[in-house]
C-alpha cells in the first residue's frame, strides 16, 4: 500500500514496542519518518534495520524539552507503558505525559500539523462498567502506585481537547487496550511477555492473584492499522476512541495457552495481586468500527502468541 502523497511524520517514542512498528508501516507507505526517542525504554535494536532508509531519521530527544521540526503529522507515543517501567521513576513518567503533550501540542499548533495522542485503557482504572465505553469516566486512584501513568494520560487527554477547543489544533485521541507482539521487552512485566519468557526458560509462571482477572489482548498489527486510519480521519473526528480486541481471556487461560504453545514444563504459581490492578478490562469498540471504516481486529490470540513466541526465541 502506497500513499498518493508522501508526508513528513514525527513519531515520538518511535524506538519503543509500538512506535517501531508504526515507523516501519509508515515507511512502507512511502512517508518520511522522524523517530524521536530518549531511549529510556525504547531500544535501538527495534529500529536499527531502518537506519539505511533515506526517508528515516533517528533523533535522540526527550519530549519534556521543547522540540522544533516541520512535519505534517505527529504521533505522540512517548511514555513508559508497563508498570515496572513507569513506576521506576513516577515523576519522570507524569512529566513525559503532561509536559510532553504540552510540547507536542505547541509544536502542532505552530506548524499546523495533525497530532494523535496514544492514550490508554488505564484511564478507566479498575472499571465498574464492563465492557468500557468511551463515555465512561473511570475509577482511578489519583494517589496510588499506578497514578503517575493513569493520571498523566488523563491529563494529556484534557490538554489535547483544550488545545483543540481553544486553538483549533487538529487532534486525535485513541485509548489503547492491552497490546502484544514482537519487539515487546522481556523485562517489561506485562502478562504475555512475562509468561513467554518464563515458559521458554522453564521457570515457574507467576500469576498475580487467582488468575481469574480478565484482559483483552490486541496484536500490534491491528493497533497500527487503527492508528493510521484514525490519524487520517477528517477534522470532525477527535476521539477518544477505544482501540483493542474485545475477546476476553482470563490471565490463567493465557498462561495455559503459552505453556501449550512453547511445550514448556513450567508450573503455574500464584503471588499476591498488586494494588489497584484492574479485575476486568475489555473495550467496547463499536465507535472504532463506525468511525474507522473497515477496521476490526483480525489477529486471533492463538496466532499472535505464536508470532510473539517466535520473536522471543530469536531474541534468545
Amino acid at each position: 500500500m502506497y500513499s498518493a502523497q508522501r508526508k513528513k511524520i514525527l513519531v515520538t517514542g518511535g524506538a519503543g514496542f509500538i512506535g517501531s512498528h508504526l515507523c516501519e508501516r509508515l515507511l512502507q507507505e512511502r512517508h518520511e519518518v522522524f523517530c524521536l526517542d530518549n531511549f529510556l525504554t525504547g531500544e535501538k535494536d527495534n529500529i536499527i534495520h531502518l537506519l539505511d532508509n533515506p526517508y528515516f531519521e533517528l533523533i535522540r530527544h526527550d519530549i519534556t524539552m521543547p522540540f522544533f521540526i516541520e512535519v505534517d503529522q505527529i504521533y505522540n507515543l512517548a511514555c513508559p507503558a508497563s508498570p515496572i517501567h513507569y513506576q521506576q521513576n513516577p515523576i519522570k513518567t507524569i512529566k513525559t505525559s503532561v509536559m510532553g503533550a504540552i510540547n507536542m501540542l505547541g509544536l502542532a499548533k505552530r506548524i499546523h500539523a495533525k497530532i494523535l495522542q496514544a492514550s490508554t485503557s488505564e484511564v478507566y482504572g479498575d472499571p465498574f462498567i464492563h465492557p468500557q465505553t468511551e463515555d465512561y469516566w473511570g475509577n482511578v486512584n489519583p494517589i496510588g502506585p499506578r497514578s503517575c501513568y493513569d493520571e498523566g494520560k488523563r491529563c494529556a487527554e484534557s490538554l489535547f481537547i483544550n488545545y483543540h477547543q481553544q486553538n483549533n489544533v487538529d487532534i486525535k485521541i485513541i485509548r489503547i487496550f492491552n497490546t502484544y507482539g514482537p519487539k515487546m521487552q522481556p523485562n517489561d512485566g506485562r502478562v504475555i511477555s512475562n509468561f513467554i519468557c518464563q515458559a521458554l526458560k522453564g521457570e515457574d509462571i507467576t500469576i498475580y492473584g487467582d488468575g481469574n482477572q480478565t484482559r483483552s489482548f490486541q496484536f500490534v498489527d491491528d493497533l497500527i492499522d487503527a492508528m493510521i486510519l484514525m490519524m487520517n480521519t477528517d477534522k470532525s473526528v477527535q476521539g477518544p476512541i477505544n482501540i483493542g480486541n474485545p475477546k476476553e481471556y482470563s490471565v490463567l487461560e493465557v498462561a495455559e495457552m503459552i505453556i501449550e504453545q512453547t511445550k514448556s514444563k513450567s508450573r503455574i504459581i500464584h503471588l499476591p495481586k498488586p494494588e489497584d490492578d484492574p479485575s476486568q478490562r475489555q473495550p467496547n469498540i463499536l465507535k472504532a468500527k463506525e468511525t474507522l471504516k473497515g477496521w476490526k481486529p483480525k489477529v486471533e490470540l492463538d496466532y499472535g502468541l505464536q508470532k510473539t513466541i517466535e520473536y522471543f526465541k530469536r531474541r534468545g
